[in-house]
């Protein structure tokens, strides 16, 4: 992994272009670490993932060290990495508030398009290629491809690449909603910046307390997500970022937000659950 921080954002890099990018073991270890600084560094307010190279985001699992461990009498997977080097993985950060940007370039196949489903907004280049060929390999998208699939598609289109192991181009992710923006290859950069920085001028905790009661909605009935106490709303409601935006529109000024620096995590244990 390549991890470097710059300013409020975390650059977060899979950095195995010579096997596209496949994650093993190492990689997932060195990932959980990264998350965890993510969520733990107040000044990071989003972080950017991709992969190194122009030819893969990732190609998911490392197929050959999953059949070495696979002759050595290593334990299948299934569902989840609990027990795994890695535990719990992006996939599996439901209380990661902060957003993660996905820049994808080139194939995202399996653990990466898995990868890419869990973040909160995909730039993809006009070469991008998704898709779960877990089935066709005698495996399973355990890593919230089989969940998150039918979820964010049209369930026959959801079931027809999980079931053949189809590749989608980026129109058609596109098309789908899957991602947010396709541009060519050579502006992918750009794109992605601009985002980063519409981001970035948004208040931190608005930002934390949006993520956490769009996703821990999504299968409440409209009634009782009104009446659901999110945590990082209640944290947003009482910071002083939310006197300072309305004071900064009526002064006629760019606001100047405090984000967590004067109200840390460690003073709210259990952050990032709702409250029912």
């Amino acid at each position: 992994m390549r991890y470097v921080k710059d300013g409020h954002v975390a650059r977060v890099t899979i950095d195995r272009p010579e096997v596209l990018n496949a994650m093993d073991l190492r990689t997932h270890a060195e990932l959980a670490e990264v998350w965890d600084d993510v969520q733990a560094d107040d000044r990071i307010r989003l972080a950017v993932l991709t992969g190194a190279g122009d030819r893969a985001f990732s190609v998911g699992q490392d197929l050959h060290e999953r059949a070495r461990l696979d002759a050595e009498g290593g334990p299948r997977t299934s569902f989840g990495s609990r027990g795994l080097p890695g535990h719990p993985r992006l996939t599996e950060r439901f209380g990661l508030v902060k957003p993660v940007i996905a820049r994808v370039d080139g194939y995202a196949l399996g653990g990466g398009f898995e990868l890419a489903l869990a973040c909160d907004l995909v730039i993809a280049s006009d070469r991008a290629v998704f898709a779960l060929p877990e089935a066709g390999l005698g495996l399973m998208p355990g890593a919230g491809g089989v969940f998150r699939l039918v979820r964010q598609l049209p369930l026959k289109t959801a079931m027809g690449h999980l079931l053949t192991g189809r590749r989608m181009d980026a129109a058609a992710a596109l098309r789908f909603g899957l991602v947010n923006e396709v541009v060519p290859a050579e502006e992918l950069d750009a794109r992605t910046e601009a985002w980063v920085r519409d981001v970035l001028r948004c208040a931190p905790l608005s930002l934390y307390a949006i993520k956490e009661a769009a996703l821990a909605s999504l299968d409440l009935p409209l009634a009782e997500a009104f009446g659901t106490r999110f945590t990082w709303e209640e944290r947003r409601r009482r910071s002083r970022d939310a006197v300072e935006g309305p004071r900064a529109f009526a002064e006629g000024r760019e606001p100047r937000w405090a984000g967590l620096s004067a109200d840390s995590p460690a003073q709210h244990p259990g952050a990032g659950a709702p409250e029912v």
